[in-house]
């Protein structure tokens, strides 16, 4: 997405159609943002999205309500990774249960922002979204880095290399960043991240960092070792 001609493609589902009208009003302002679809719970967007993908048209980015009829949320984003494994989801409630936090993440979103968030905030988490990044809202921030105090469990093997991009995706930094400091290409960096993932069964770099945290590899603020 560093072409400024290229549009991010999003599709947003919420119960509310306020919302929904909000979002997509503003969203059109933006000249690299590009709504492709809306849905009303999760089943729906599940169809419309198979829809989409079968046209060769599948969205960036999903902007995902948590609480719907239907389908929840949570299952809906479990559901899109497991088919669309490449469409990123950002959660977009009025919840900060860590429960819910953590049950998105682990689900495979690549954000978790509150519904009284900047529309800025919205637009950059979406941005963030698409160059693998994550954005949690301060607030979620905090209620999952208090959570994370799981015991080590060493569950899973990681060569030496794969150790330092495991470091480096828990500190936030993207493809780019990780193949830069390892003196790789981009693509290099990209099959490793998607090699950790497979050996841990993890479908985001979310889960990667937690992970990390977990196992003692960082702290939960991501300042380095605990």
């Amino acid at each position: 997405m560093d072409d400024p001609e290229i549009s991010i493609r999003v599709f947003l589902v919420d119960d509310h159609a306020v919302v929904r009208t909000g979002l997509a009003a503003y969203l059109d302002t933006e000249t690299d943002v590009d709504v492709i679809g809306v849905a009303s719970n999760g089943r729906q967007a599940l169809d419309e999205l198979a829809v989409l993908a079968s046209n060769g048209g599948a969205p960036d980015v999903v902007l995902m309500d948590l609480l719907m009829p239907e389908m929840d949320g949570i299952a809906t984003t479990s559901a899109i990774k497991a088919r669309w494994p490449e469409v990123e989801v950002v959660a977009v409630t009025s919840f900060v249960e860590e429960q819910q936090i953590r049950g998105a993440l682990e689900a495979g979103a690549a954000g978790y922002l509150l519904k009284d968030a900047d529309a800025a905030e919205v637009v950059d988490a979406i941005r963030a979204a698409v160059a693998g990044e994550v954005r949690l809202d301060p607030v979620a921030a905090k209620a999952l880095t208090a959570s994370l105090r799981a015991p080590k469990d060493g569950s899973a093997a990681l060569t030496g290399r794969e150790r330092e991009v495991v470091l480096s995706i828990a500190h936030g930094n993207t493809n780019r960043q990780i193949a830069k400091a390892l003196g790789v290409s981009e693509r290099t960096a990209r099959t490793h991240v998607s090699n950790i993932l497979a050996k841990l069964g993890l479908t985001s770099r979310t889960q990667a960092a937690m992970w990390a945290v977990r196992e003692g590899l960082v702290s939960a603020q991501g300042d380095g070792p605990p």
